[in-house]
């Protein structure tokens, strides 16, 4: 509307406009509150998908060190296993070989 035809409308009637704008006003308020409320809810929802992320990065961070602790155990434990087989094995050819010797001075009468 103009200014020209705002000023040949009664007060009545202008009083009635102004009504009908503060009720539309009010409704757009409440409609923004409960805009505003939606979304800090997505907002609590997304902070909560973000710290369940977190959590599930950092416990899968706990895992792979685990599984690299474990892996390094088993590493330790068959490399342990391989030189101590091989020192048994050793000592055993060793200990053979002096039987072996041990009975070769025996039947020359060196013992």
């Amino acid at each position: 509307m103009t200014d020209k035809e705002l000023r040949r409308l009664s007060r009545a009637e202008l009083l009635e406009m102004l009504l009908v704008q503060v009720e539309e006003n009010e409704k757009l308020k409440l409609q923004i509150e409960e805009m505003q409320t939606q979304l800090d809810n997505r907002q609590i929802m997304i902070d909560k998908a973000g710290s369940i992320a977190e959590a599930a990065m950092q416990l899968n961070g706990v895992f792979q060190a685990a599984e690299a602790a474990a892996a390094q155990y088993l590493e330790n434990i068959q490399r342990l296993s391989g030189e101590g087989g091989g020192q048994h094995e050793e000592k055993q050819d060793s200990g053979d070989a002096d039987c072996l010797s041990i009975e070769g001075r025996t039947e020359t009468g060196e013992i």
